[in-house]
C-alpha cells in the first residue's frame, strides 16, 4: 500500500505563529483530518547574571547581565565573553563544574576575589561560585575570564 506523507506549514501573517500538520491518506480511502504536531521551541540565548566582589579592579566589582545569542546586556566585555562561553560549548566543557573536592591543589593565595555566576547556559540552570583560594580555584577562575573579571591580588606583599 502506498502512502504519502504530506507536510503542510501555514505561517500567520507577521511569520511569528507557524502550525504543523501532516496528514497521511492510504490508498482507497478518503484523507483523513490532519493531526496537528507540537512547534520545536528553540532554546533562548544564554543569560547569566555574573556577581563580582574584591577583584582589585573597583571598576570590575559589582553585578553584571550577560545575554549571548546575540551578545548583549550590562557586562563590559559581552561579545568577549559570549565568544568564551561558545568555545566551552563547542568543546563540550562545562566552565561552571566546581573543582572536585579530592583533587590535590597548590596552596597559594589569589587575593580576596569572588564571584557568582547564576542563570541558564546551554539550556540548563547554572549557581555557580568562583574563589582564588588555591591554585585549582585560580586556574577555574582564569580559565573563564572575561566572562568575571581578570583579578588582580591586592594583598600586601612581604619583604
Amino acid at each position: 500500500m502506498l502512502r504519502r506523507f504530506v507536510l503542510i506549514v501555514a505561517a500567520t501573517a507577521t511569520a511569528s505563529v507557524a502550525a504543523l500538520t501532516v496528514a497521511v491518506p492510504t490508498a482507497g480511502a478518503a484523507p483523513s483530518a490532519p493531526i496537528p504536531l507540537p512547534l520545536l521551541e528553540s532554546e533562548p540565548g544564554d543569560q547569566l547574571t555574573v556577581i563580582t566582589s574584591d577583584t582589585g579592579n573597583p571598576e570590575a566589582n559589582g553585578t553584571y547581565e550577560l545575554k549571548c545569542g546575540p551578545a548583549g546586556g550590562t557586562h563590559p566585555e559581552a561579545q568577549a565573553a559570549c565568544d568564551k562561553l561558545a568555545e566551552f560549548a563547542s568543546a563540550e566543557e562545562d566552565p561552571f563544574t566546581p573543582v572536585d573536592q579530592d583533587r590535590m591543589c597548590t596552596m597559594q593565595h589569589g587575593g580576596p576575589a569572588t564571584a557568582r555566576v547564576t542563570g541558564t547556559w546551554q539550556g540548563r540552570s547554572i549557581d555557580a561560585t568562583f574563589d582564588r583560594t588555591n591554585g585549582c580555584e585560580i586556574k577555574r577562575w582564569e580559565t573563564l575570564e572575561p566572562v568575571l573579571p581578570t583579578a588582580r591580588n591586592e594583598e600586601p606583599e612581604t619583604a
